[in-house]
């Protein structure tokens, strides 16, 4: 907190705010050159995506964040910059499914990935996945409740695009950009999250199984097929793969395919950070 005097004038607030922005600007600009530095080192160390620090970082500032100003606000600031600092290592654009509407998916790339990352909407999953998977490194966005039949199996593939982040990352009901979101990307060889792995299941019944199972496996989306049923669940990453099968034995489904297609990290429920002390 500043210590300011009693004394202090309305010109001398104003100093003060113009003095910070200026210091906020100045450590943009540093952050800008490590950035360079970190081109550099990074050459040929493969890509700029980082999700596990990326979540590791916004838990950080959730989690000591403070004061009158909006939480909203903390959040987009520092996406904005994670994912601009991003693009400056490497070109990238974000493609959206906006099939359910443009301008959900618009404003959450927005709060997400600001304006300096291209933006490019397409009618469909099908084209998020494709465009994904055609460049070096561009990004896709699916809505977790969208896209028509089993989207996911085009994940499948061990070349095909994965899931690699869920948005948002800070959750809770009056988020301003709250439309759950899968992001996707050509397959990261390090530094994937991995608080939760997603699998692509084929099975030849529809499941018995709630929403969430006794073992914390969320059933994210579901979609008839000619042999069955195409499942696309979330589990623990802690659970391994055999643990997840017996799982859904238990509740009536033999998954005769079960493959991986991401993983991501853990959201940050800020009821319960509240109610913990944290994050004020």
């Amino acid at each position: 907190m500043l210590d300011l005097p009693a004394s202090a004038t309305l010109a001398d607030l104003r100093a003060d705010i113009d003095r910070i922005d200026a210091q906020l600007h100045e450590l943009l600009i540093k952050r800008g050159e490590i950035i360079d530095r970190l081109i550099a080192v990074k050459a040929g160390a493969g890509g700029a995506f980082r999700p596990e620090r990326e979540a590791e970082m916004m838990r950080n500032i959730v989690s000591r964040h403070r004061g009158i100003l909006p939480l909203d606000t903390v959040e987009s600031i520092w996406r904005i910059i994670i994912s601009t600092f991003t693009y400056v290592q490497a070109n990238y654009r974000v493609h959206a499914d906006v099939s359910a509407g443009d301008a959900p998916m618009r404003d959450c790339s927005r709060f997400h990935f600001g304006f300096t990352v291209p933006f490019v909407p397409h009618q469909g999953t099908t084209a998020v996945i494709d465009f994904v998977a055609a460049a070096k490194s561009d990004l896709g966005l699916i809505a977790v409740s969208g896209g028509k039949g089993a989207w996911w199996m085009q994940l499948v593939p061990a070349s095909a695009p994965k899931i690699i982040c869920r948005l948002p990352f800070v959750e809770r009901p009056d988020h301003p950009a709250g439309l759950p979101l899968f992001v996707i990307a050509k397959p990261l060889s390090e530094a994937t999250a991995r608080d939760v792995v997603l699998y692509a299941v084929s099975a030849a019944r529809a499941p018995e199984m709630t929403a969430a199972s006794p073992d914390d496996i969320e059933i994210v989306g579901s979609a008839k097929t000619n042999d069955g049923v195409s499942l696309l669940l979330a589990a623990p990453g802690t659970l391994s793969e055999g643990a997840v099968r017996d799982a859904l034995r238990r509740g009536g489904i033999e998954a005769s395919n079960m493959t991986e297609v991401g993983s991501h990290a853990a959201r940050f429920d800020l009821a319960k950070s509240e109610t913990s002390g944290a994050g004020r």
